[in-house]
């Protein structure tokens, strides 16, 4: 395992954790229920606000683009490595 997906499989576990302790599915990550959730509830509006901008150098969109993976399954890295 390279280096950087080493802290990218780190981050995405503080993400999820931080997601369950807000009493969300362990899963899932905080940016992906914001953006799911935004439509519905005024503060994952907001929180998806305040993501977007943290995240705005590594790209736009960033809870769209969490979401999506969610999807896909990117995140899972069990879905992305072969034998």
């Amino acid at each position: 395992m390279k280096v950087s997906e080493y802290f990218l499989n780190l981050g995405i576990a503080l993400d999820q954790l931080v997601n369950s302790v807000f009493k969300g599915h362990p899963d899932e990550t905080l940016s992906s229920r914001c953006y799911r959730n935004a439509c519905k509830y005024w503060y994952a509006r907001w929180a998806m606000r305040m993501l977007d901008f943290l995240f705005r150098p590594w790209g736009a969109d960033h809870c769209k683009r969490a979401y999506e993976s969610e999807l896909t399954r990117k995140h899972n890295f069990a879905t992305t490595t072969t034998a």
